[in-house]
């Protein structure tokens, strides 16, 4: 530009004069004219400031980058794999009826799940930010959706990285031959050796869990004390998430490399290895029978759209956060459907390794043991010594010393011919292999992870090794998942305030340590299991329909459809409008009263170990603990009513203009190719700048103007607060 021109004679000027364009566009305080990437010949002014992470040349603001597309989609799908899908999917898909459970979910995979996967990858691409300046952007008065991520991201995070810390825990535990929990250990009584009595009545992978690691108490209310162990465990894993996301995802994105391909490495190899265990065939079978009279109950549609909910990490921020990285032009429409179909077959490997664990304990011999006691197998020799029964009901080939299942079961149907009046008042009971599958299936949570799965490796030959691999995969899966859930913290943050990278995620993880340590006490687990069931599910349905409505209704489906196409390239699908609009709101609000009827009609409990009896029983929450539940609830969800009802009155400065730079400098050279109103020319001649996007209008949301419209009309605004107050009131969006 020459230097004769009114805009370079104004802004290098000494006068006070109104900011430039790229300010107003930005609703910022003016930025220094040779340091800034902003300035008016749209480049930078010198080599970035020393200390900065590199970025990738793609982009030329200072907002990082994806170093390929690779590790774009490992980062999305280390986030999306988590913990979740070794112990949740499987354990609903056993409870639900197998083949029958599949069919649901499958169909809310496809009406809510991808769509709004996808409109979470969109929105974070478009706008470039974090979850809370996404939804300032789209609706102000709704920035509250932002918090309530981030808040519920915090909850999550405290109690996620201490399943973290007791894999770490297992991990070490692993280098040892025979295995710490292969079998009970010895009480010497003087010159006497027993079983420790706890061990006995329950199992030895059992008791190291409740009285080796967590050394847990019969209650809440008797904290116990801190473990040592446990908080020992805790650290190290906040030490290794604090090293993995310290950069952002430069750092964070070399990491997925690993931790997201690891752990699908060892599952399949897991799965081979069950495939040659006894009963797993038996075990993949009953996975695939449909019930198909399960699949028409409401509970299995509900527990399935919850579990596609959180499957994909929709609400958390993370999604957001991590595509707002991406260029703008990137096809976030097939990550969605990518990263989707990946969650959908990992979940489907998990689910087989659980049904050829449980085919396999359902055949073991030590269930045997358990089984004959069971079905009071003994009652028969009491009545054929009674003479109840004649020696004559019994096969000739049953020993009753090595009983097994198919003898009790041919032995039980004799005799339930032979004295079918007289049957009932036996008081025996069928062995079916399908009720022990569905009983050695039935673990779920922790337990499927550090008893379940823990058992199954026993028996495997070189334990060791295999018990090594599986709490080193557990490790990285959730290492994904707290990358993820940290970038969706310390990304709106940053987009916020003014602070180092590296400053908050120290801070947040050293905080965050500190209230872990509730946690880590010998009732830890109790409050592991509070803030599982109470933290996340209700706010973050809310928040999920607050973005849908907010993006699909406020904002307007055409122009979300409109900006798609700008971004993509072409247009998606019509069926997305529909989906977007009038299904998944519907579904959502269907899901939002299903949970809260569930919460009304279930007591408030957890199950508590008994040490006494060896065994869980439920109890009920205290007063206090009853309290801390629905805090959690009004916590996460507070700053939904308290910023709509701050913003509606003026209350709270409105962030919906404050874009990033990189979203700034497009609607800038946008601007510049509108020759008929180019009165401030941002650098280049419209001939010599293309347009990084199409033609078409720009949406700036609901309320906001087009980037010429507010260029015209900058010799009238002095400031961002005079200017915005005067139409506070946004007009109707475009549906």
């Amino acid at each position: 530009m020459p230097k004769s021109s009114k805009v370079t004679q104004r802004e290098l000027s000494n006068e006070h004069v109104t900011e430039s364009v790229a300010d107003l566009l930005a609703l910022e305080a003016p930025m220094d004219y040779k340091s800034s990437q902003m300035s008016m010949n749209m480049a930078g002014g010198g080599p970035p400031p020393i200390g900065k992470p590199d970025i990738s040349p793609d982009l030329e603001d200072g907002r990082p980058a994806w170093n390929s597309k690779l590790q774009y989609i490992l980062a999305q799908v280390g986030f999306s794999v988590g913990l979740g899908n070794v112990w949740r999917f499987p354990y609903l898909c056993q409870k639900n009826g197998g083949g029958a459970y599949l069919v649901p979910y499958f169909i809310l995979l496809i009406l809510i799940g991808i769509p709004l996967f996808f409109l979470e990858l969109a929105v974070g691409q478009r706008i470039r930010r974090g979850s809370i300046g996404v939804w300032n952007y789209v609706y102000p008065r709704l920035g509250g959706i932002g918090v309530s991520s981030l808040m519920v991201c915090g909850f999550v995070g405290l109690y996620y990285n201490v399943i973290i810390g007791w894999s770490i825990f297992y991990f070490f535990q692993s280098f040892q031959y025979p295995l710490p929990w292969s079998e009970c250990p010895i009480r010497r009584n003087g010159s006497q050796a027993i079983v420790e009595p706890e061990c006995e009545k329950s199992s030895a992978t059992t008791y190291f869990w409740y009285r080796e690691t967590l050394n847990i108490t019969s209650t809440i209310a008797d904290s116990g004390g801190l473990n040592w162990r446990m908080t020992l465990s805790l650290l190290a894993a906040w030490i290794i998430v604090c090293l993995a996301v310290i950069k952002g995802i430069q750092s964070s994105g070399k990491v997925m490399y690993f931790s997201s391909l690891f752990p699908y490495v060892v599952l399949f190899c897991f799965l081979v290895r069950g495939m040659f265990l006894k009963g797993a065939v038996d075990g993949i079978a009953h996975m695939f029978t449909p019930k198909l009279e399960i699949m028409l109950e409401p509970q299995v549609w509900r527990e399935a759209a919850t579990q596609v909910f959180f499957a994909l990490g929709l609400g958390f921020g993370g999604v957001i956060a991590f595509s707002s990285y991406n260029k703008r032009d990137n096809n976030c429409h097939f990550d969605a459907l990518l990263v989707s179909v990946i969650n959908f077959i990992i979940s489907m490997l998990n689910a087989l390794n659980l049904n050829v664990e449980a085919g396999f304990r359902g055949q073991s011999s030590s269930l045997m043991s358990v089984l004959f006691s069971c079905r009071n197998a003994e009652k028969i020799l009491g009545y054929l010594n009674s003479n109840v029964l004649s020696q004559d009901l019994i096969p000739p080939h049953v020993n009753f010393s090595h009983l097994t299942s198919s003898d009790y079961a041919e032995m039980y149907g004799v005799i339930k011919i032979v004295k079918e009046d007289s049957f009932a008042q036996l008081g025996l009971e069928p062995c079916l292999l399908e009720d022990e599958l569905n009983k050695a299936g039935a673990v779920q949570g922790t337990g499927l992870a550090f008893i379940a799965f823990t058992e199954a490796m026993t028996h495997f030959p070189a334990s060791p090794f295999w018990s090594v691999m599986f709490f080193f995969m557990l490790i990285n899966l959730g290492l994904g998942s707290m990358i993820g859930t940290m970038t969706g913290i310390t990304t709106p943050i940053l987009d916020t305030f003014k602070i180092r990278k590296e400053v908050l995620t120290v801070g947040c993880c050293i905080v965050a340590f500190l209230c872990g340590l509730l946690f880590v006490q010998r009732s830890g687990n109790y409050f592991v299991t509070m803030f599982d069931d109470y933290s996340a599910g209700l706010p973050l349905t809310t928040v999920v329909i607050l973005e849908n409505v907010s993006v699909a209704w406020i904002y307007g489906t055409k122009r979300f459809m409109q900006d798609l196409e700008d971004m993509l390239g072409f247009r998606p699908y019509s069926v997305y409008f529909y989906l977007w609009k009038y299904v998944s709101p519907v579904c959502l609000l269907i899901l939002i009263f299903a949970s809260v009827v569930e919460m009304a009609i279930s007591p408030p409990g957890y199950n508590a170990w008994v040490q006494d009896l060896a065994m869980e029983r439920f109890q009920s929450y205290p007063p206090w603990a009853l309290a801390m539940c629905f805090s959690l609830i009004v916590v996460a969800m507070l700053p939904l009513p308290l910023v709509f009802i701050a913003r509606h009155f003026n209350w709270l400065p409105d962030g919906s203009n404050k874009l990033s730079v990189s979203y700034r400098k497009s609607l800038a050279k946008e601007a510049s190719t509108l020759e008929d109103e180019t009165r401030f020319i941002l650098g280049k001649n419209p001939s010599e700048a293309p347009s990084p996007m199409p033609s078409h209008r720009v949406y700036l949301g609901p309320g906001s103007t087009s980037p010429v419209e507010l260029i015209t009309n900058s010799t009238s605004i002095s400031g961002y607060g005079s200017g915005y107050q005067t139409n506070p009131t946004p007009p109707k969006s475009e549906s």
